[in-house]
């Protein structure tokens, strides 16, 4: 919806998201709404739940929404995805409180053996997800989380994350759909250049040596091995690989687990990555840009259009980075048009994150520069 107004923007979106359900009552909804509503976010709430009555409901302001096979990127836009039949749906809100050990989530207890999956949009400023997701990967297993990091405020205190009639500025929201069936994608859109490496050094999140060479030596060679085009994407940003399963024999584009490189040390040539390493897993170094995110994310889609079999899709829920779009690719709508191309033309919602959540082989993770996609099939 292109306009400023709370009251107008909610009842047209409202009836634009009525419509694609064919006269079913909604269930469930979210809703994601530009930056132009920070101010106005409790009034389009408001407005929202004065069109479609109690409903459980979560969204988020946004730098960026994604509406359709649009992404809206400059000008105001709010999009409203609604849902029916897809079972139970319970909402909930989550805290994160800093403790003199560390910190504590609470709000919401994750049910070891839950059915379903949980969508959950997290507040980049008081809410950190990658402590819970470890948590619920070694304590929960089967517990199935995505989402994304609110990008709508600059400053604490400044987000607006939506929870059925409320408007929350810190901790998480998010819903667990008990009964729902959904295809869970991660499109990480990284390639992998030069050779893997088994790491033969390393403490915490800090790689000191790759096949008895430190890393920064290893980067070296990489570069003066690599044509030019290559060598230019290493120097913009290099990120490491690690990969999902040492039992693969030959791996390719989407075989890792996609983290930045945080820092280098020159004195003694060891990295810092975005991720806890152990000595003995496989890493290959990743380059990305525009081509290697889209050959990403076609694969990945084209495969789930595979395995649907020709059955339509009910609708998709899409948290893509906000360092994608046009800051990425040289088309408007990348992610959304090339979902739509895909999969058909399927109700969609999305949004710009400062980070995305998604499962990769089977665990929860917090992304970077990827795409996380819930399709409803």
């Amino acid at each position: 919806m292109l306009t400023a107004d709370p009251a107008e923007a909610g009842r047209r979106a409202v009836g634009e998201a009525q419509a694609l359900l064919g006269g079913l009552s909604p269930t469930f909804a979210v809703m994601f709404a530009s930056a132009h509503f920070l101010g106005s976010a409790e009034a389009l709430a408001a407005a929202v739940a004065e069109q479609t009555g109690p409903l459980p409901l979560i969204g988020c302001v946004a730098q960026a929404v994604v509406g359709g096979a649009r992404e809206i990127e400059s000008g105001p836009a709010v999009s409203l995805w609604l849902a029916a039949g897809v079972g139970p749906v319970e909402t909930f809100a989550m805290e994160f409180v800093r403790t003199p050990s560390g910190g504590a989530y609470g709000g919401y207890r994750f049910e070891p053996g839950g059915a379903g999956i949980h969508l959950m949009i997290c507040d980049p400023f008081t809410f950190p997800p990658g402590d819970l997701l470890t948590h619920l990967n070694k304590h929960v297993p089967g517990t199935v989380v995505t989402g994304g990091m609110a990008s709508g405020g600059l400053a604490m205190r400044q987000s607006r994350l939506f929870l059925d009639g409320r408007v929350l500025s810190q901790g998480a929201v998010g819903a667990r759909l008990a009964g729902a069936g959904a295809d869970l994608l991660v499109s990480q859109g990284c390639r992998p250049v030069g050779d893997p490496y088994t790491v033969t050094g390393a403490d915490a999140n800090v790689i000191y040596e790759l096949g008895g060479r430190t890393p920064v030596a290893r980067l070296q060679e990489l570069a003066a091995a690599l044509p030019v085009k290559d060598r230019e994407l290493l120097t913009k940003g290099v990120h490491v690989g690690m990969v999902i399963n040492e039992y693969r024999t030959e791996r390719r584009q989407g075989d890792f687990l996609i983290r930045a490189i945080l820092g280098a040390d020159a004195e003694s040539g060891a990295i810092a990555v975005g991720d806890e390493v152990e000595v003995g897993q496989t890493v290959q170094f990743h380059v990305r840009d525009a081509d290697s995110a889209d050959e990403d994310l076609r694969r990945t889609l084209e495969q789930e259009a595979a395995a649907l079999g020709g059955r339509p899709a009910a609708g998709a829920l899409v948290f893509t980075c906000n360092g994608r779009g046009s800051q990425l690719f040289s088309e408007p709508s990348h992610d959304a048009g090339l979902l739509a191309k895909t999969l058909g033309e399927i109700p969609v919602a999305g949004f710009f994150c400062a980070g995305e959540l998604g499962p990769v082989a089977g665990q929860n993770y917090l992304h970077g520069f990827t795409a996380s996609i819930a399709l409803f099939p």
